[in-house]
């Protein structure tokens, strides 16, 4: 059986992860969609509240796994006998980054390959943060998110009051 692992921090899922996540499940045996307990990030959700969104999108895909892990992803992926690390590719930024966390990630363990999906078009422009940043000037995300994703976001940011600036990292929509 054929494992591979998506991991990220998915803070929040958006449709593109989704995207990738149903994808992967076309392609593997099994796949693992793994959310990093604790990533260098300010994070708006917690570990928990990020599982649940996930298995709730994972919902109907019968070889979707969804769980979190701590560590080096590709110590995890040994442990759970993953032979690949799913990746979502949308630009050429993306790409660089990518291919250096290959790179190291072979080196760490040559046994188990990147593979990385391009991102549907409909979905390329958007990340997390820039997700939460258009949640918190007030834009619609309803597109970009699931239902079930949306109202929890923006009740996030409205509790963050005047805190928003430490815990949203602003891209550049506003320049």
């Amino acid at each position: 059986m054929t494992i591979a692992i998506y991991p990220g921090s998915f803070d929040p899922i958006h449709n593109g992860h989704i995207e990738i996540a149903r994808r992967a499940a076309n392609l593997f045996e099994r796949v693992i969609w793994a959310a990093y307990d604790r990533p260098l990030k300010n994070l708006l959700f917690n570990e928990q509240e990020r599982l649940d969104f996930m298995r709730q999108a994972a919902r109907g895909i019968p070889n979707l796994e969804v769980c979190s892990y701590h560590g080096l992803t590709v110590a995890f992926a040994r442990q759970i006998g993953a032979k690949a690390i799913v990746r979502g590719l949308r630009a050429t930024h993306d790409f660089e980054i990518e291919y250096q966390m290959a790179l190291i990630n072979t080196q760490q363990a040559p046994e188990i390959d990147t593979v990385c999906l391009m991102t549907g078009a409909s979905y390329a422009f958007l990340s997390s943060s820039i997700l939460k940043e258009v949640a918190l000037a007030g834009g619609n995300i309803s597109e970009m998110v699931p239902p079930f994703v949306a109202p929890k976001l923006v009740q996030r940011i409205a509790q963050l009051g005047d805190d928003r600036s430490e815990k949203v990292k602003l891209i550049s929509l506003q320049e």
